[in-house]
């Protein structure tokens, strides 16, 4: 089966140039347009492919890795609470640049991250997106599960240097908008470019031999994922969505698309504080959270009226 990654997706174009031997142009044409920044990134570094790692444990242990990316709800099912897998955020089994790559990731650990206001090992940072991203329970450290996500991240990382961020790390910066970001106008960019793989309700859906993930509700990231920041989720959209016209929607409609989905309910925040104002002044009190907020009449990561967090969420 063919799993696409979140948001939806689209058609690569191959122009041919054959035209171009029938006829001499009388006039010089145009100079070709630069590459996007992201699509530069994407050739920066290519690392090895989990099929090609040696056999024996060491790589059994890379391809487990690999497949617990891809297939995150059967390889990890005791750690996962939604419909997400962990490619869908680390686009192309955690390879490609400018969409979170593990191989450039890995060699920045250990760090320090303000998130938990201490320093984070490897297998510590995977453990926060199980319990964020996948709204489940964190794999221990050293668990065969991590241990395996670890090894793939390393076995791919081999040859660049520790402790420096190579290109294509993370998400390519974005532009802040030309506009204050606006959920309003979001909604009308969701309908035209995103709802008919994800769904009116953004639930995700099934087309064909094609997955398409959940943005928001029970079965879709809970409140403590990176991508319920407008911010980061622009970020994200703006290089990598929709997959095949990366680059094709506008700064603006990026912004707008992201607090559009993340002004939606979705799972509680795991670190919740007894009250939605405590959670947010402890966590979320930024310009890109919208969690405790009003949003068409409805407090966002209300107890009442958000699903609760954890692998029971949507079941």
């Amino acid at each position: 089966m063919k799993v696409s990654p979140i948001l939806a997706g689209g058609i690569g174009v191959v122009i041919g140039a054959g035209l171009a031997l029938l006829a001499r142009p009388t006039t010089a044409p145009p100079p070709m347009p630069l590459p996007e920044p992201a699509l530069v990134e994407a050739q920066v570094f290519a690392p090895p492919r989990a099929a090609d790692a040696p056999a024996g444990p060491w790589g059994d242990a890379v391809r487990l890795g690999e497949r617990i990316i891809m297939e995150t709800g059967t390889a990890a099912a005791a750690h996962v609470g939604n419909d997400l897998a962990c490619r869908n955020c680390h686009l192309d089994a955690g390879s490609k640049a400018g969409a979170a790559p593990l191989w450039a990731a890995f060699p920045n650990f250990p760090a320090y991250r303000t998130k938990n206001d201490a320093i984070n090992s490897f297998q510590k940072r995977a453990q926060d997106c199980f319990l964020y991203s996948m709204n489940g329970v964190p794999p221990a450290l050293g668990s065969d599960t991590l241990n395996a996500i670890e090894a793939y991240a390393a076995y791919m990382a081999k040859g660049l240097p520790l402790g420096e961020s190579p290109a294509g790390r993370s998400f390519p910066a974005i532009e802040a908008p030309p506009l204050p970001f606006d959920a309003g106008r979001g909604a009308e960019v969701y309908a035209e470019n995103c709802a008919a793989c994800h769904g009116e309700e953004g639930a995700g859906q099934v087309l064909g031999d094609m997955v398409y993930p959940p943005l928001w509700g029970a079965r879709s990231y809970n409140w403590g994922a990176g991508m319920a920041t407008i911010n980061k989720a622009a970020a994200f959209i703006r290089a990598n969505m929709p997959q095949g016209m990366e680059n094709s929607l506008s700064v603006q409609q990026a912004w707008d698309v992201a607090a559009f989905i993340d002004s939606q309910h979705r799972p509680q925040d795991p670190r919740f504080k007894g009250s939605v104002a405590a959670t947010r002044k402890a966590h979320h009190d930024n310009e890109f959270s919208r969690y405790g907020l009003e949003v068409a009449g409805r407090k966002l990561g209300d107890p009442d009226q958000s699903p609760p967090f954890g692998a029971s969420a949507g079941r």
